[in-house]
Parts: structure tokens; sequence; C-alpha cells
């Protein structure tokens, strides 16, 4: 077979013998001292700003959310983080984890980038796909190639779910990249030991801590296999609790209970106990400590009771992610409780009992692992 071997022009690419000095038809001079041209680049959009519309609260600036390892009791996970907003759904096979890289994710101008890569020695677009830069021979990046790989590959079908690690325990968080655990099987178990999802460096989580699994009507559900310490979704409505339940707000952790009976009565001798004046609560929440010990209780003096950062039922001014008005625990006419998030930043979450229904968007810790559930359309 026989092969032309010459020179290509950078400027016009117009074919030129080997050993010619200068391109037939722009006259610009050829060869390996040619100069290269101007460096491109992809204009990347300025970050949003944080608006800190409550004054005293302290969202999350450089990281998606704080270190959760201030003032956290270890058996609960920490609630020390504002929540991120859902980021475009990159393809990928229906299997997880992986780690997709943010600079190649679906948007208009990143698009572009990954299909034709920006040499950084010569500044040449290298077309997908190409493992060198055809100018001056230089190796793509493996991240390139291996995003590429990423951004083409078969995507999860239309109903299926995915897992955003947001925060966790030994998960140091790269603005650049996403680690998501893709759940195109029938069910997932995970924990600390077994399951397809593995938190191998969180304490807080079981070894076979939860299962993700999907009903026959396509609806994503997780059931608490047992689990230690739960499993805590996001609040987003009033949601119904029952004494016994267990809820997180800032870094505090709380648990909803009935009044007790009286138990200072008289003594054996007729002698009364003498105490301080008691009135009529329908309930009381109880805030919990390291290792299950009991620390503040507080009776509801109606038929609600609150908590956040001042002004309330229940208040914790050093917690710099509880809120002013956090939370909202409420006695409904039927005799029932629910709990309510009145509007905070960094959300309230509930406890699961059982099994509970994930819908797109929905937050929830397992252990110390935020998660955010993302559905595909």
């Amino acid at each position: 077979m026989d092969l032309d071997v010459g020179y290509v022009c950078s400027h016009c690419d117009s074919y030129a013998p080997l050993g010619a000095t200068q391109c037939p038809r722009c006259a610009r001079p050829l060869g390996f001292d040619e100069k290269p041209p101007a460096p491109f680049r992809v204009p990347m959009p300025a970050p949003s700003p944080v608006v800190d519309d409550e004054p005293g609260d302290e969202p999350i600036e450089a990281e998606p959310l704080p270190s959760p390892d201030q003032g956290l009791e270890p058996t609960f996970p920490s609630l020390g983080e504002a929540i991120p907003p859902p980021r475009p759904e990159p393809a990928g096979p229906p299997v997880g984890p992986h780690r997709i890289p943010l600079r190649f994710a679906p948007t208009e101008a990143l698009m572009d980038q990954a299909r034709s890569y920006v040499c950084k020695k010569c500044y040449s677009p290298v077309p997908q796909g190409h493992k060198f830069c055809g100018r001056c021979g230089e190796p793509v990046p493996r991240e390139v190639l291996g995003a590429q790989t990423i951004m083409f590959s078969r995507m999860l079908e239309p109903g299926k779910a995915k897992l955003v690690l947001i925060k966790g325990e030994g998960f140091q968080s790269d603005p650049s990249d996403e680690t998501a655990y893709l759940l195109g099987g029938r069910q997932h178990p995970c924990g600390r030991t077994q399951g397809d999802i593995l938190f191998e460096h969180d304490p807080w989580v079981s070894p076979l801590h939860a299962t993700f699994f999907y009903r026959d009507d396509g609806k994503l559900v997780i059931r608490d296999d047992g689990s230690l310490n739960g499993v805590f979704v996001r609040v987003r409505s009033p949601m119904p609790v029952q004494p016994g339940d267990t809820f997180l707000a800032g870094e505090q952790v709380f648990r909803l209970e009935t009044t007790p009976r009286p138990s200072d009565g008289n003594d054996a001798e007729g002698t009364q106990f003498y105490s301080s004046p008691k009135r009529v609560s329908p309930f009381r929440v109880v805030q919990i400590l390291r290792n299950g010990i009991l620390a503040t209780q507080v009776c509801a003096r109606e038929n609600s009771l609150t908590v956040g950062r001042e002004g309330c039922d229940m208040n914790f001014p050093n917690d710099p992610y509880m809120s002013t008005r956090h939370a909202r625990v409420e006695l409904t006419p039927q005799g029932g409780f629910v709990l309510l998030d009145t509007g905070s930043k960094n959300g309230t979450y509930l406890s699961v009992r059982g099994e509970r229904e994930l819908n797109h968007g929905d937050y929830l810790f397992i252990g110390r692992e935020l998660l955010r559930v993302d559905i595909s359309a």
C-alpha cells in the first residue's frame, strides 16, 4: 500500500510534501518549528454565591456539606449539612459504584470538551477515542479516556435510580468528581461488610444495614434490615410519627415519647413526695447523647413542641447547623403525631419504620453516609 508522507498545515489543513518549507495554499511556514495556535479555553460557569437568608445560620461554602465530626454522637449520623441541588443526569452502566468526572457531565459547554479534548502541550483538538495528540504525540490523560467511556456508555433504564454520595465517613469530597451507586438490578443490599453497596470505613453502618429494591409497580423502596442505628430520610412534608421514633435536626438526635405516668405518690407512711408543680402534657421530646444517654427532656406545653437555635421550646444556640426555627412536633386532632420541618436550611430527618418509598430528590442517611436519590426519567 502506497502512503503519502508530508506535512498538514495547522492553519488551513492543506497537504504539502515532505521537505516543503511553506504551505502551498496559505504560504505559512511548515515544520515542527511552526508556532502553535492560541490556547483554547472552555469557559466555566462561575459558582453560585451562598445566600444567607437567615442570620446566624452557617451554610456550606467550599464543600457540598460540612464535616460531620464536630460534636457528633457516635450512635447516629450528623446532620451538619446544607443540601446541594441535584446534578445533571450522566450516562453509565446499570451497576455501581462509579466515579463520574463532572467536568465531562452532559451540559452544553462541557459536552464539546468531552467530544474534542484539547492537548495541554500544543493546544490542538484531539477527537474522541484518540489516545494521542495527532500533532505532537502527547498521550491523552487516562481520566479523559475513562470519562468519555462513561459518558457514551449505556444509560440507566427509565425509572431506575442511582444513589449519589454527598458526604460520608472516609469520603473525601472532590468538586470535580461524583461517586454514584447505580441501582440497575432488582434489589441492592448495603452495609459495612455485606451487600452490593459497601461502606467499609463507616463504623455506624451495620454489617447488613438496609436493602434498596423495586416493587412490582417500579417504585424504589428502602428497607431497614434490623440495623443498629437505623435509616433516616429527609422530611419534605408533615410526616406521621409514633412514640419511640427518632429524628435528626442540626447535629442533635431526638426521640418522641409519651408523657410518663406519675410516680411520685405518698410513701408507705403517707408522706407526699415534694416536687415542682406539674402541668398536663400530651407528649415529650428527649435529646439522646453518646452511648444512649438521655439529656434534655421537654414536655409539650400545649399540642406542639418546637426545636431550634433560639426562641423555641428546645434551644441549641451552640449548634451551627440548627436554624432559628428548625422543626416542630404536633399532636393531631385524631390523637396522632406529625413531624414538620419549619424551613430549616439543613433539613430534618425521620427514622424509617420497616420500609419507606423513595422519590427523586430524596436525601437519606445510612450511618454517616448522606445519599441523594436520582431517578432517571
